[in-house]
């Protein structure tokens, strides 16, 4: 005895592709700039001219955008960049936002 089966039904995925973060660094007046070229060169992976490009609009509008990735690797690396400056004694603030 055998049993045919027939589904009529077909399912529908609706995938939705995970949201992008942005990395944002805010300006203080007691970080070094030198030690914020060197975190934008070695946690963000930013050349020299755009770790300083980046780094003056840090300085001259208070903050700016060093990275948009997707939520848990721009949690991790503004957690990376603040551990660093904690331990060498620099306040510096670093958030992560939805991307608009």
């Amino acid at each position: 005895m055998t049993t045919d089966v027939q589904i009529d039904e077909k399912i529908k995925l609706d995938i939705k592709e995970p949201s992008d973060y942005d990395v944002i660094m805010l300006n203080d007046d007691a970080t070094p700039m030198e030690w914020v070229l060197g975190v934008l060169k070695e946690i963000f992976k930013h050349s020299d001219i755009a770790a300083e490009a980046i780094t003056m609009k840090i300085h001259n509008e208070d903050s700016a955008v060093v990275g948009t990735y997707k939520y848990e690797i721009a949690e991790q690396k503004s957690v990376e960049a603040i551990n660093a400056s904690r331990n060498h004694g620099f306040p510096l603030q670093v958030t992560v936002e939805e991307s608009l």
